[in-house]
């Protein structure tokens, strides 16, 4: 289980009465959140933000808060994202498609903000394409590995067509050894060695390996470069990566790979083939 499932409980039945057809105000959203949402009383609510509204063909009628949850813990300020699912005076954080069973809480994320399209994390393309990708990942990702590369050359093929935004998201529960790798990753492409960060989605490596010295020679062996154990462990690289990860946070994002095209998710994450028919 996760911090922020320790910290906080959604209920699939929980909703709360509001005045009918309209956005609940922040009083009204704090109360929801208080009652259903963060049950752990060493959990203190700051406040609420809607960060955006949206809708979805599937549910007329209903409006789909996206917002943030202000929270301390234990002296630490929390940043955690909730949805919210608003319809004739009801407020929930749950509706499930009786003959499908999908949650349709895990079918919307939010809109990529502009902000996030910046140089440190265009990858490939022109920065004026047509189109913009924007991919949360992580290289030993299996899932990743095939459709990752592929979008890679593809934005290599047709730079004025489409420009890949590429954020790092190590799944270290899952394998460990990509802690080391995304860093490496981060120094490659500063340096402007993006054959590198392309390579590392074929290198073969024991994916629960956290032995640095062993993750370092296996990198420089396959690709060629080369860093040290002071630049991998560089406050200014751990503080890219974190951010990275605060920045899938505020996406709603926890798995990879998370594909966004022209700042709305692609879900079967292959949209990037119908712009260069």
């Amino acid at each position: 289980m996760s911090l922020m499932s320790k910290l906080l409980t959604s209920t699939l039945i929980a909703s709360t009465v509001l005045s009918a057809n309209t956005v609940p105000d922040n009083k009204t959203l704090l109360k929801y959140v208080k009652r259903n949402i963060v049950k752990n009383p060493q959990v203190k609510l700051d406040g609420v933000t809607i960060i955006e509204k949206k809708t979805h063909k599937d549910l007329p009628g209903w409006t789909i808060l996206l917002t943030t949850m202000d929270l301390t813990f234990q002296k630490k300020k929390i940043h955690a994202p909730e949805m919210m699912f608003i319809k004739d005076g009801l407020i929930t954080g749950h509706l499930v498609n009786q003959k499908t069973g999908n949650d349709y809480r895990n079918e919307i994320k939010p809109t990529v903000p502009q902000s996030m399209y910046n140089s440190k994390h265009l990858l490939f393309g022109n920065k004026d394409a047509k189109h913009k990708i924007l991919i949360f990942s992580d290289p030993q990702c299996p899932f990743c590995q095939e459709v990752v590369p592929e979008i890679f050359k593809a934005a290599k093929a047709h730079p004025e067509t489409m420009a890949v935004y590429y954020y790092h998201l190590p799944l270290l529960r899952i394998h460990p050894v990509s802690g080391i790798l995304t860093k490496i990753m981060h120094i490659a492409q500063e340096q402007g060695k993006l054959d590198v960060v392309e390579k590392m989605y074929s290198l073969k490596i024991d994916p629960r390996e956290t032995n640095m010295k062993k993750v370092l020679a296996a990198v420089k062996k396959y690709t060629g470069f080369s860093v040290t154990d002071a630049q991998v462990n560089d406050k200014k690289v751990s503080a890219a990566l974190k951010a990275d990860e605060d920045a899938a946070g505020k996406m709603m994002v926890s798995g990879t790979p998370t594909v966004y095209i022209d700042g709305e998710w692609d879900k079967m994450r292959n949209g990037y083939k119908k712009l260069i028919k």
